[in-house]
């Protein structure tokens, strides 16, 4: 599949779930802030695919990880139905949907990071490689907290443990970080081979030089 018919596929699938997701979501203005990052990730790879074409892999996930974050969107991390129902049936302490969004918040960027990293850095596949883009994932999230956490002190200073669906859990901020560093993990571990197949298949070849 060439550069410009998978941008398309992933652009029109996004397109269609953003729609989906502002039809009367929970609150506009936490709709806005939450698919605000997954509108410009797919808008960026958008603009840039002539000149750095992703593997197609890395488009599946983002556009995965595009509905995760319009159904968080669109529900709430913390009201999102099928984690409701899966809270009370299991008897569980809260809704667990964040968890997924955290997860994915470093599945999918591993990917993206590994293929830059070997596209352009000359590092080999190996145990460094898998470092670097595991501690890129964890600032990742770690920037994203302390982005909400800005958001709340400039704009919601009344009802910041509501706003953040914090759920009553202090820890909540290091079990989303802890989440994303365990989703780049299994994504390194579950995808790496994958992800050269399907870098190789589109004609993509690492840089030649360097160590890792």
């Amino acid at each position: 599949m060439n550069a410009t018919r998978a941008i398309v596929i992933l652009v029109v699938v996004c397109a269609a779930v953003l729609a989906w997701s502002a039809i009367r979501p929970c609150s506009y203005d936490v709709w806005a802030f939450e698919i605000a990052a997954g509108v410009i990730g797919v808008a960026i790879l958008a603009a840039i695919h002539r000149r750095f074409r992703f593997s197609n892999l890395v488009y599946v996930l983002v556009g995965i990880h595009f509905a995760i974050l319009a159904v968080a969107a669109k529900y709430t991390y913390a009201e999102m139905p099928l984690f409701n129902w899966l809270r009370d049936t299991l008897h569980l302490a809260r809704n667990h949907y964040d968890r997924v969004g955290h997860f994915a918040q470093g599945f999918v960027p591993a990917i993206i990071a590994r293929e830059v990293l070997l596209r352009t850095t000359g590092l080999r596949r190996g145990k460094m490689l898998s470092v670097l883009c595991a501690c890129m994932c964890l600032a990742i999230s770690a920037a994203w907290e302390i982005i909400e956490w800005w958001t709340v002190v400039l704009f919601y200073p009344s009802a910041g443990p509501e706003w953040l669906g914090l759920q009553g859990d202090p820890w909540d901020a290091q079990w989303d970080m802890f989440m994303a560093l365990a989703g780049a993990a299994a994504a390194l571990v579950l995808l790496s081979r994958t992800h050269d197949r399907s870098m190789a298949a589109a004609g993509l070849a690492p840089a030649t030089t360097g160590s890792g």
